[in-house]
């Protein structure tokens, strides 16, 4: 007989959309923090689930490496394994360069982005967000995710990085249609390197006050195909969790008591409900992944070398040794695991840009339909179903009929 300390768990399936944060309870009692899990085709790993072992695994780069290489499974996963795309293999992006080289990399990136300015972003966020609105706002219904949420971050993105302000619709479809991984995801990702060797290309031959060009000037001997790679990374991994960020916090402050007053004209609010969601609701549910480099033990498993690892940050964050009061508001508390933790973390400017953009898109929408309200039942919103990005599928919203502003490009 099979008992649950011995049965992994699928990684996958309705329950991570309707309500993972109890399938989060379960394993966590039946299996304690680290929980033996499969992956699609039957593929095992381990998910850690405890607050303490995540920031022992991402405290330490070394024993848990970043390099795919490592994994004693390649052997067993086929060419059209539907996981390859986020557990790759040889892939010349940051995401699975380690050591010095990675730090240095790092750097690049974090010099780049740093050097944003933060009115100058404000101010493109704005813009974008109140042509969105426009077209959306004499309608007094939409769906806050699919016509607004999902728009609006890379269109922001897209202009920091260097490109024009045309090619925001068209990569932002592309994205969109990467990430949602149906017919047209190839398309779209063939697209989206098409963009970005063509922007490189142009900012090579004429430098100018963006992210691309601040990269190529500063490659600290990295490739034009690393740099090529590094901006995609970037461009997706700033894009869908903002946009989750902006939908979850609006579903949030639109079924929460506790925030109405933000929705009443206030902002104060705003902040605290962003920060309740990065507990409670963080946009990257769990990331892969992490590879032993040698035999170890973790959470009270042995954990053999080459295994594959999992980071299970929302379940990490609701872990009951650290959130002894699951039911209080975290107020400023920012010490969840939503951005990663250690050297392979989300940069400290990409947080804070995604943080300007998530802020930005709430407030001026709140601003523009103060009245905004939900169209069905909070218990009718459904959720993409995805053990990765945890995000409405639509946020469908009614409102008073308003005038467009007529924002000019």
């Amino acid at each position: 007989m099979t008992t649950p300390e011995h049965c992994p768990v699928p990684l996958g399936g309705p329950r991570f959309q309707t309500d993972p944060a109890e399938l989060y309870r379960e394993m966590r009692r039946d299996h304690g923090a680290v929980a033996p899990v499969v992956l699609d085709g039957d593929v095992p790993a381990w998910l850690v689930l405890g607050y303490r072992e995540l920031h022992q695994v991402t405290s330490d780069p070394v024993l848990f490496s970043r390099d795919s290489d490592l994994w004693n499974q390649w052997d067993r996963i086929p060419a059209d394994w539907p996981l390859l795309p986020m557990i790759g293999r040889k892939q010349p992006s940051i995401l699975y360069t380690v050591g010095e080289r990675h730090r240095d990399r790092a750097a690049v990136i974090s010099d780049a982005l740093e050097a944003i300015d933060p009115f100058e972003l404000k101010g493109h966020a704005e813009r974008f967000a109140d042509e969105l609105i426009d077209e959306l706002c004499g309608r007094g219904e939409c769906d806050i995710v699919g016509e607004y949420a999902m728009l609006l971050p890379l269109r922001v993105l897209a202009r920091i990085y260097g490109f024009a302000d045309e090619e925001g619709p068209g990569l932002v479809t592309a994205m969109n249609d990467m990430i949602n991984g149906r017919e047209g995801a190839l398309a779209g990702q063939q697209h989206l390197g098409a963009s970005m060797y063509a922007l490189l290309a142009a900012k090579s031959a004429a430098p100018g006050p963006d992210v691309a060009s601040r990269m190529l000037a500063n490659r600290s001997g990295f490739t034009l195909d690393e740099v090529a790679q590094d901006l995609m990374v970037m461009m997706a991994a700033g894009h869908q969790p903002t946009a989750d960020w902006i939908g979850n916090s609006l579903r949030l402050m639109l079924t929460d008591d506790r925030f109405a007053a933000s929705l009443a004209g206030g902002r104060h609010s705003v902040g605290e409900a962003m920060n309740e969601v990065l507990w409670e609701d963080t946009p990257t549910q769990n990331v892969a992944g992490r590879w032993t480099s040698r035999d170890t033990h973790l959470g009270g498993r042995r954990i053999a070398g080459g295994d594959l690892v999992l980071l299970g940050l929302a379940a990490a964050n609701s872990d009951p040794h650290v959130r002894t009061d699951a039911g209080a508001l975290t107020g400023g508390n920012n010490a969840f695991f939503s951005f990663g933790h250690g050297e392979h973390r989300c940069p400290f400017p990409a947080q804070e840009v995604a943080e300007v953009i998530a802020r930005t898109g709430i407030e001026v929408l709140l601003d523009r339909l103060p009245d905004v309200d939900l169209a069905v039942p909070a218990s009718a919103l459904a959720r993409r179903p995805s053990p990765w990005l945890r995000g409405l599928s639509a946020l469908p919203v009614t409102y008073t009929p308003t005038p467009a502003l007529g924002v000019t490009r």
